[in-house]
């Protein structure tokens, strides 16, 4: 079938994105779904720095890639094999697939799942090669995914079926900024009840995390972040206390003077993660959630991580498994503990994609939905 899609041809990219255009909107063939895979009808879709990531070129991956890993839409067809879905179903898309057989897989950690890394590398589905075409041409499915588009075929273990009354732009969050970062305060760190957290960095990941810690009855909860905007924001969210990276030393005094047990690192950036473990104290754990650039090496106190019974905590998918963390997300959502929905910055038609790519590497959106099906006449 024929669909519409954002395609990337070569990057890095230069900027601005609304003038060089690196996302092209075309139009692309889509194969049927094969065993085990199904047709959604992608609803929308967030744009997040995972996506920005690639076209800078922090993160290389091999090209021409249709974009988009964070999305939620109807089923509209379903391949052989599949089970527990059905034509209608709301859908929310999870960026690492799971091949349910691997030692991560049965012992609990899909997001390490083994073919679905070398899959999601190598632009492929994990039941082997594209379903995404531009004439001859091979198009790379990115994340398993491929949700800036019309319609998206994925395998069974991309999606997470969910209630048809959640809207699906406050589902598609579920999907990666809300699952990174609860899982990484739920799952990766186990915050507990009392204990303090420090946030770093205020995009959705970011934020995600602040509402979970919240939500799990850490206190102080800080966040932190050069955007005044943003900051307001975490404290509508669930922040105790928000400032500038300028002003955490003086409001550390005041609120956590024996320094924090937990900080989370949702920028992508070395020099931010070393902030953020420095103002943990003994015992204490530092998160990184952000990814950054493959050759960036951190500079850490070796001494201290011993010493003082420190730890230094990768999360990935936040460490969740989505089958269960997007339901029990969305029971929380409801009991309005997470208010998802303050996350939206704006929603827009596929053909802005690239000045929504512009608004978030200037650090002035949270989460903006793709709206695949939207006119452009009729955006905001």
């Amino acid at each position: 079938m024929k669909i519409t899609g954002a395609v990337l041809r070569s990057s890095p990219a230069a900027t601005p994105y609304r003038d060089t255009q690196p996302l092209d909107v075309t139009t692309v063939e889509l194969d049927e779904p094969a065993s085990g895979e199904i047709l959604v009808r992608i609803e929308a879709a967030g744009v997040c720095h995972s996506d920005l990531s690639v076209i800078d070129g922090n993160r290389p991956r091999p090209l021409p890639m249709l974009l988009g890993h964070e999305a939620a839409g109807v089923v509209q067809a379903i391949g052989d094999g599949v089970r527990n879905v059905q034509v209608g179903d709301h859908v929310v898309l999870v960026y690492v697939p799971s091949c349910g057989t691997c030692r991560f897989c049965v012992s609990g950690k899909p997001a390490l799942c083994t073919t679905a890394i070398a899959a999601n590398g190598a632009g492929d589905l994990i039941g082997g090669g594209t379903r995404l075409h531009a004439g001859a041409e091979e198009v790379r499915h990115h994340l398993g995914v491929s949700a800036f588009a019309t319609h998206a075929v994925v395998d069974r273990s991309s999606v997470v079926v969910v209630d048809r009354d959640v809207p699906l732009e406050t589902a598609a969050l579920f999907g990666c900024a809300m699952l990174t970062g609860y899982g990484a305060v739920n799952h990766t760190a186990g915050v507990r009840p009392g204990e303090s957290a420090v946030v770093f960095g205020l995009g959705g990941v970011g934020l995600a995390a602040v509402m979970s810690a919240s939500a799990v009855g850490a206190w102080p909860v800080v966040a932190v972040d050069p955007v005044a905007e943003k900051q307001q924001l975490a404290l509508q969210v669930g922040a105790s206390h928000a400032c500038a990276p300028d002003e955490l030393d003086e409001l550390k005094e005041k609120v956590a003077p024996e320094k924090f047990d937990w900080a989370f690192e949702a920028v992508g950036s070395t020099k931010v993660f070393e902030a953020a473990f420095a103002v943990t104290g003994r015992g204490g754990g530092t998160v990184s959630a952000g990814l950054p650039h493959p050759s960036a090496v951190l500079r850490l106190p070796a001494l201290s991580i011993v010493a003082e019974n420190r730890r230094v905590l990768g999360s990935y998918m936040g460490t969740a498994q989505p089958a269960v963390d997007i339901p029990a997300m969305i029971a929380l959502w409801r009991a309005g503990r997470l208010p998802v929905d303050r996350l939206i910055s704006a929603e827009m038609p596929l053909d802005h994609i690239n000045d929504a790519m512009d608004e978030l590497a200037c650090g002035r959106a949270v989460r903006q939905i793709i709206r695949p099906h939207r006119l452009p006449e009729a955006s905001a």
